[in-house]
């Protein structure tokens, strides 16, 4: 079974349609817009449409909602595609536009007219809106209301022929002026747009049909039995009954809503995410810092802790507010699991080994992971040079500091046990270099007598590999960006990203692939850009060892270190 197969409400609706009959098979649907990058929200709609089609052996269609030309292209086609198959998941034989249907949606609008159940209307926008009425008034009847089945049929023609321009009339369902619900209060179906290259049709069309309108109807000819959308498409739900109940299409799909998924310290909105582009906030819609699914993948997170992510959050009528935690959790429990070993210093301080003996290796034999022995081990390079942490050694230390310190011990990470014996310091001050000396009866062994509790990782001098390394922490600084009312700019986190240049990679990770994720010991998971070349190796830090945002706020953060 997929990661979705934890039961919910939906799963449950649709094991009941299976067993009373009602259903031979189901087919669901995910309908994107192509209007930007698919965000983490939309994972869990991936996961849930095309978790549940796969594990009731059934279908699920990918069908983009290309209705809004003049804000859609192609590139958010292709990376929608690309982010549903990084999920893990197929749509079969084809790929399903919305435009693919505008000529049928088109007959049917004409089949309503002709019903007398829609209707020209030559209001504007801001005149529609006022007749539309509020929450606790009715609306007004458009003055075009009572138009003849002959002059709107022959006025909706001479729309699609272009003889209008944008905005001069609509083409409206006539429901229901004074419903409680809005959205039944005769909504547009068609709007007039000259001037757009649709990305599928090219300028074949200036008269475009509504999402209301077009989403039942495509979900009846494509034969879906569950449509599945996110809570705020409830009011909508009458609408959708109203216009699959009035034109002939084959089925009448079900509609059933969800939550959908609000995660702190981020945005969601599509419209936001664009600013956030647009404005040149982030670096593009995969920033790291993103909640894209391109961000997340460039970040280093696997598509399977992001199905674990969905499954963890579950599938519910409730609307509620998601913790970071959750998804930073499933990623540090995957990798932790699966992301091999390697040492990374960050923040480099030269040690000199003065009595290195002559016949120490000249490499350390190291593992991969520490409870997978299939992943085997790999040769580091050491040497009398070598480099530490700056944050592994202090020579004032603060109480419970377990690394190195002035005359104190340490043991170097499957090498020897040294002592600091000797601190080297610039004209101002600066620690530059350790002297320090080996016990060369601890390689592989504890030494007799005292116990060294204290161990740091480290990376050869000559041999290591200077890097760029990219701390990337939450975008935001507030749970809840914007709240109150507030610019949401305002609540940017100004440490979302620190960039530190001259780090020392152990060897094998400069020819390590693009993509390629790893544990560097007591630093973080980190992932190899695509960027990265052989002589500068780039690696963005996916998530610290362990959560530590609360800690942070007190101070630096993000670090993830232990003292």
């Amino acid at each position: 079974m997929s990661d979705s197969a934890r039961t919910n409400f939906i799963r449950q609706i649709i094991q009941d349609d299976l067993a009373s009959g009602k259903h031979a098979a189901i087919r669901t649907r995910f309908p994107p817009e192509p209007n930007g990058y698919l965000h983490i929200g939309h994972a869990k709609s991936i996961v849930l449409n095309f978790g549940v089609a796969q594990d009731f052996g059934g279908t699920c269609n990918l069908r983009f909602d290309d209705t809004n030309p003049h804000k859609e292209n192609l590139e958010f086609v292709e990376s929608i595609k690309a982010d549903v198959r990084w999920l893990g998941y197929a749509w079969g034989e084809r790929v399903y536009f919305a435009s693919d249907y505008f000529e049928r949606l088109y007959g049917f609008a004409e089949e309503l007219i002709q019903q007398g159940l829609a209707y020209v209307c030559d209001l504007d926008a801001e005149e529609t809106r006022a007749y539309r009425g509020t929450l606790t008034e009715p609306g007004r009847d458009s003055p075009y209301r009572d138009r003849t089945v002959e002059q709107n049929l022959d006025l909706f023609r001479r729309m699609r022929a272009g003889e209008f321009p944008d905005g001069a009339r609509t083409l409206r369902a006539k429901i229901d002026m004074a419903s409680p619900n809005i959205n039944l209060r005769d909504p547009v179906l068609y709007r007039i747009r000259h001037g757009v290259i649709h990305h599928q049709t090219g300028s074949e069309w200036c008269l475009y049909p509504t999402y209301d309108y077009t989403h039942p109807i495509s979900d009846a000819l494509e034969g879906i039995t569950h449509s599945l959308c996110t809570l705020e498409f409830e009011d909508h739900r009458p609408l959708y009954d109203w216009v699959v109940a009035r034109v002939s299409v084959p089925c009448r799909p079900r509609q059933i809503e969800f939550s959908r998924l609000n995660l702190e310290y981020t945005v969601m909105s599509k419209r936001l995410l664009t600013q956030l582009v647009e404005e040149g906030i982030v670096e593009g819609w995969d920033d790291p810092r993103m909640p894209t699914l391109a961000g997340l993948r460039r970040r280093g997170f696997t598509p399977e802790a992001v199905r674990e992510f969905c499954a963890r959050i579950g599938v519910t009528k409730a609307d509620n507010l998601v913790e970071m935690g959750v998804l930073e959790s499933a990623i540090r429990d995957d990798l932790d699991n699966s992301a091999p070993r390697a040492m990374a210093v960050l923040h480099p301080l030269r040690v000199v080994l003065t009595n290195l003996p002559p016949d120490a290796p000249s490499t350390i034999t190291a593992q991969n992971h520490p409870k997978h022995a299939h992943m085997g081990t790999r040769e580091v390079p050491f040497g009398a040079e070598l480099c530490i942490d700056r944050s592994d050694f202090e020579e004032e230390p603060p109480k419970g500091f377990k690394r190195l310190v002035p005359g104190g011990e340490v043991r170097l990470r499957n090498a020897y046990v040294i002592r600091c014996d000797e601190v080297i310091k610039d004209g101002a001050g600066e620690v530059i270099e350790l002297r320090c000396s080996v016990d060369p009866d601890t390689l592989g062994k504890n030494p007799e007598g005292r116990k060294v509790k204290g161990v740091i990782h480290w990376v050869s001098a000559q041999h290591g590999v200077r890097a760029e390394v990219r701390l990337y922490d939450r975008l935001f600084s507030t749970p809840q960006p914007g709240s109150g009312g507030s610019d949401f700019r305002d609540d940017l986190n100004p440490d979302s990203l620190r960039t530190l240049t001259g780090c020392l990679l152990e060897p094998g990770l400069a020819a390590a692939m693009p993509g390629a994720r790893f544990q560097f010991e007591r630093e973080g998971y980190f992932v190899k850009d695509g960027d990265s070349t052989l002589e500068r190796p780039l690696f963005n830090r996916a998530v610290t060892l362990r959560d530590t945002w609360g800690q942070a706020q007190g101070g630096r953060q993000g670090q993830g270190r232990r003292r």
